[in-house]
């Protein structure tokens, strides 16, 4: 499967501005026939804690409206998180979306809300990990601040031929970004495809780096700190080798 890992800059806190640009960025991944174009953390918005200006009700927000029509357009599976407000709840959630062109939404809620920012004040965990598949590949979903838990990517293991993650990681905690990105694809034998945003926002500064890492841990692609779109081909069979021939995740106790 190709996929399209876009790493793009965006106007904080403004949704419509954002998604003007980012539907050139789409356009352009998918004339590269790819079957998957990932986007970043809040995409459309970039990482706010003012949840009563970004968050979204379920399913008919600007960002989740952007995804489908892009999915629709482009023939591919569009995916990146949001601030997602449910009804009846007081408080949104960080939600990574999967748009497939025919309407299907995967989705999965951020697990590990980043205290250290106060995402854990403003928006509420997800209690669960969710795979699914695209193209024929078993994907697994992170975003961001999860990729610190190893425990949480050592248990989708057995069932992930790719790791995808989205993130808006700070510059100036880069290094710890690719060490842990290429660690998670080390330690359970699978693709981990990890994109960043650039630009500033909110009083951070972000550097891009998006990377995408295979079973065995070699950088396939790697971006630099300018909008940038890495093409790279995610093969299960590569997968099945490396764990064939190396049987670690047999050894985990």
């Amino acid at each position: 499967m190709k996929v399209a890992l876009v790493q793009h800059d965006l106007t904080f806190e403004d949704a419509e501005a954002t998604l003007a640009h980012l539907a050139l960025l789409v356009d352009g991944a998918a004339a590269k026939d790819v079957e998957l174009i990932v986007l970043t953390e809040m995409f459309a918005t970039g990482f706010s804690m003012a949840t009563e200006r970004v968050a979204e009700p379920a399913g008919s927000g600007p960002g989740a409206r952007f995804l489908a029509d892009a999915a629709a357009r482009t023939r591919a599976t569009v995916a990146g998180s949001l601030p997602v407000l449910e009804p009846g709840s007081s408080r949104p959630v960080n939600r990574f979306l999967f748009v497939a062109p025919d309407g299907t939404v995967a989705t999965y809620d951020k697990i590990h809300p980043f205290s250290y920012g106060g995402e854990d004040r403003h928006y509420e965990a997800g209690h669960k990990v969710t795979s699914l598949r695209v193209g024929g590949v078993a994907l697994t979903p992170f975003v961001c601040y999860d990729l610190r838990f190893a425990d949480v990517f050592w248990g989708a293991a057995e069932r992930t031929d790719a790791y995808v993650l989205v993130t808006n990681w700070p510059a100036s905690r880069q290094d710890h970004f690719r060490a842990l990105a290429v660690a998670r694809a080390i330690e359970n034998q699978a693709y981990v495809l990890a994109t960043n945003r650039v630009g500033s926002g909110g009083g951070i500064d972000y550097a891009g780096g998006t990377i995408a890492v295979d079973p065995f841990g070699e950088v396939l692609a790697e971006a630099g700190s300018v909008e940038e779109t890495l093409i790279v081909d995610v093969d299960p069979a590569r997968v099945a080798a490396v764990r064939d021939r190396y049987r670690f995740l047999a050894d985990r106790r």
